[in-house]
């Protein structure tokens, strides 16, 4: 067998190997590792009398170079974002609203304590974990107060969470680069369902 038929072949059943095991694997597992291990356990859009509420719930691990740096008393940013679209069938869906959250977390080595911020206020706590958990969960985050006159069966939301890499010192973006580490986020799109 010439050598460059042996290298095709080699490199064939090498990508028919991945195609194999992605495919038993399935498209969770894929999401997972390509979202660095996060993933969304929960995600819910209700619309009632008060407006347009989110709930969701995202799962996932700091990588370790990610805890160096704040236990160095670097501030990493974590950003949650939903936008509210309307279906159409003539043109592009229209965006009826969106809402943002942002949260800081810092560790301060003098008290040792955990610092999350979150719209203005501060709280802080003993162990990461608890700070983590926090910023995991939402519940009844009111996105929309009202959709006027459009049907909320026609109503869409995509939702997003991340680590905010830019909010980092700038000596530091230039030094990540483009590591998978800093790579958390989260991207998904649910439907919305009416209690009224």
């Amino acid at each position: 067998m010439p050598l460059m038929r042996r290298r095709d072949l080699l490199l064939r059943s090498t990508s028919a190997l991945w195609t194999a095991a992605l495919a038993t694997t399935g498209s969770a597992a894929w999401a997972a590792w390509a979202n660095n291990g996060a993933e969304l356990a929960r995600l819910l859009a209700q619309y009632s009398d008060e407006g347009l509420t989110l709930s969701y719930e995202v799962r996932f691990d700091l990588h370790r170079d990610v805890e160096q740096m704040l236990s160095k008393g670097i501030a990493v940013v974590f950003v949650a974002r939903a936008e509210v679209f309307e279906k159409r069938w003539y043109w592009t869906d229209r965006r009826i609203a969106s809402a943002t959250r942002r949260w800081r977390l810092a560790y301060q080595p003098l008290t040792r304590q955990w610092r999350l911020n979150f719209d203005g206020f501060s709280r802080p706590y003993s162990r990461l974990s608890e700070a983590l958990e926090v910023l995991r969960q939402g519940s009844q985050w009111l996105i929309a107060d009202k959709l006027g006159d459009v049907d909320p069966a026609d109503c869409y939301v995509d939702f997003g969470f991340q680590l905010d890499a830019s909010e980092l010192p700038r000596p530091l973006q230039i030094g990540l680069g483009g590591q998978a580490d800093w790579a958390l986020q989260i991207e998904r799109r649910v439907g919305v369902s009416s209690t009224r």
